[in-house]
């Protein structure tokens, strides 16, 4: 792998660059492996050593790389820093998306859950992320004719905003929970929370830009800032979410455009930000203009009226929190609909270019997503409360009956997560355990997934 083209026009050092990035991406260089020496490489790539210097020197200032002093440059072990460019064509898309090989764990995983639904086996998928089946809503839907439905998709605003009946049951739903007036211009309609961030990734960030994201989180294993060439930047959690002072001394370090958190039961942590924690994070933000992107995926999910569950979008008095709710941990991942709460320009922008790229919404989903919202959200979240909370309590009698010796984890109050850690003289028997579990019809998801560090896991109560 290591020769240059002589036909190239480009700079010495940018050839070893695309060289050295290439061979990431498509496996010639592992997550973690270390680089020939700066002397080897140039005699093996027949340039200066200065050229070797001056490539190295730039991917470690994008992360993609890391250099330590006395053992050598090694491939990043993960995605944390690491900036990709956007990508433009199919080549670079899948490389995005095959960067990072999954583990042989997690293809067992997917195997075994191949696997169970040929041979319509019951697991306890606690890999997942989404709700159980066994705890979805009966949509009681009255019908609509075809026609009705054709002419509702023909209309320009729902076209390019989302429906306006469900917009206008999203700003019931906002008002009553919240206490937040929304005015209909302000709302736009999403396919849900991912489609939300590409609007985002696209509109309001430009390649190269660094944004802060929780350290673990759900963002991470996303390709969607990978492919848009955006750095991440770890934010550091404790059992309250992101910490103040690691925001700060991450700001310090580098110019982030934009943080991204999920404050409310996070994923992969389960963790819940206190209200002072809330007002302090957003205050900062403020005096620095550090716009924030906050995603509500399940905070109507808590067992305790003790836990504040109010989104730090309620705090906003300068218009500079974007929230994006959806219904996917309530209703099921199948109903694709979600929206963005954001100023009324920024709404325009994301609108227009949602519209150059798909055309619009289906009206379906928004039909169902409405109706529920309107007349099935309160009862049924009731009933799941009560359910997840039972879920919960028999995941932790059974860590602490079967597991107590090997792993420890948080009091769990709300949402789908349990998140656990090996102790450290255990993580050298954590193959064995998983193993273990699988042979008991049982998946989790690995911390590493979403960032974190090895010997943390992530389990779904929903699904125990």
């Amino acid at each position: 792998m290591w020769n240059l083209s002589s036909s190239s026009s480009q700079p010495l050092y940018q050839q070893v660059i695309n060289l050295i990035e290439q061979a990431i991406m498509n496996g010639q260089l592992s997550p973690g492996e270390r680089l020939p020496s700066e002397r080897k490489m140039s005699v093996l790539l027949q340039v200066n050593r200065s050229t070797i210097i001056h490539a190295l020197n730039e991917l470690t200032d994008r992360g993609v790389i890391i250099r330590k002093i006395g053992s050598g440059s090694f491939v990043n072990p993960d995605k944390w820093g690491l900036q990709t460019h956007p990508l433009m064509n199919w080549q670079p898309l899948k490389s995005a998306y095959t960067q990072f090989p999954k583990d042989d764990y997690t293809l067992q995983v997917q195997h075994f859950r191949k696997e169970s639904n040929e041979h319509q086996k019951s697991i306890k998928d606690m890999a997942t992320g989404d709700l159980s089946p066994t705890l979805l809503p009966d949509l009681n839907f009255m019908d609509l004719p075809i026609k009705d439905l054709l002419s509702l998709e023909q209309d320009d605003e729902t076209t390019q905003l989302g429906l306006y009946s469900f917009r206008q049951a999203v700003q019931s739903h906002m008002q009553k929970r919240l206490g937040l007036k929304v005015d209909l211009s302000e709302i736009l309609i999403t396919t849900g929370t991912q489609q939300a961030l590409f609007l985002i990734s696209q509109t309001l960030l430009k390649p190269g830009d660094r944004i802060g994201v929780e350290a673990p989180s759900s963002f991470y294993r996303l390709p969607i800032f990978q492919a848009a060439g955006l750095r991440i930047c770890a934010l550091p959690m404790d059992d309250n979410g992101v910490m103040l002072q690691e925001l700060k001394a991450l700001l310090q370090k580098h110019p982030i455009k934009m943080v991204f958190l999920n404050p409310l039961f996070q994923n992969p942590t389960g963790s819940c930000m206190d209200q002072k924690r809330k007002q302090q994070i957003l205050k900062y933000c403020r005096h620095h203009q550090i716009p924030m992107i906050e995603d509500d995926a399940c905070s109507m999910l808590s067992f305790s009226s003790n836990i504040n569950i109010t989104p730090i979008k309620t705090y906003d008095t300068h218009q500079q929190v974007i929230y994006m709710g959806s219904l996917s941990k309530y209703m099921g991942k199948n109903i694709r609909a979600g929206w963005i709460i954001a100023p009324k320009a920024i709404i325009t922008q994301l609108a227009h270019i949602r519209q150059q790229i798909d055309g619009g919404l289906s009206v379906l989903p928004q039909l169902l997503a409405e109706h529920y919202l309107r007349y099935q959200l309160d009862p049924h979240c009731k009933n799941l409360r009560k359910q997840l909370s039972i879920k919960a309590t028999q995941l932790c009698q059974w860590l602490e009956k079967y597991h107590k010796d090997d792993l420890s984890f948080t009091s769990l109050q709300g949402g789908l997560y349990c998140y656990a850690k090996f102790h450290e003289d255990k993580i050298k028997d954590m193959p064995r355990i998983l193993q273990n579990w699988l042979s008991q019809n049982i998946t989790i998801a690995k911390g590493e997934e979403f960032g974190g560090k090895v010997g943390e896991i992530r389990f779904n109560f929903s699904q125990f």
